[in-house]
């Protein structure tokens, strides 16, 4: 015999106002410039073996087209690898953006079916209401400091709820987006990342 447990909506959904709204202490009140690739974590400065691994959305990208560095493809076998549901919003976003016309679109699609297909589910992780109000809040502030355009913004908040949703699992971002990463590490230094850069040729 079994009972059922009624779940409020609150239990659910709780999101602590003040306590994000605290994070406004760390507007520093002006635009933060790019700091030098000296002073920034890269692949190719790290041990192989070392902190698990939350994946940003361009390293499913860059893995499709073939631009990864050998270096980065070695750190992705020798670490745990974690995904975001966050990520698997955006490659859903490229489904609906590529022209069901073009000849291409079928292949780009079985691809990235592939890609999401791959991702263990017990290692694929949904931002809580704590990440998401969070995140919300230093994507605002992200744009305004940085005089993000409007068409922009979206991809800030994406970007920051990825970010905070690695620092609260205790994971680093691997990312090839070093400029707005690098300003989220520079506003939340508790935070971790891991840069890249695309293989050329």
């Amino acid at each position: 015999m079994w009972t059922r447990t009624w779940i409020s909506a609150s239990e659910v959904t709780a999101f602590d106002f003040d306590a994000a709204r605290r994070w406004a202490r760390l507007d520093p009140g002006r635009t933060l410039a790019r700091r030098s690739d000296e002073e920034l974590p890269f692949i190719d400065d790290v041990d192989i073996a070392g902190q698990s691994l939350l994946l940003d959305t361009c390293v499913y990208i860059d893995q499709l087209q073939d631009r990864t560095p050998a270096r980065m493809d070695d750190l992705i076998a020798s670490r745990q690898v974690n995904h975001s549901t966050v990520a698997i919003q955006e490659l859903m976003h490229t489904v609906g953006v590529l022209n069901p016309t073009d000849r291409r679109t079928p292949t780009a699609i079985a691809e990235i079916r592939r890609q999401v297909r791959a991702m263990p589910a017990h290692l694929v992780f949904t931002p809580d209401p704590d990440v998401l109000g969070r995140a919300a809040l230093l994507s605002g502030m992200l744009c305004r400091l940085q005089g993000y355009a409007a068409d922009t913004r979206l991809r800030a908040l994406m970007d920051c709820t990825l970010f905070l949703q690695g620092r609260k699992l205790g994971l680093a971002v691997l990312t090839d987006n070093i400029a707005d990463f690098d300003v989220l590490l520079q506003l939340v230094p508790s935070g971790r990342a891991l840069f890249y850069r695309r293989k050329v040729g």
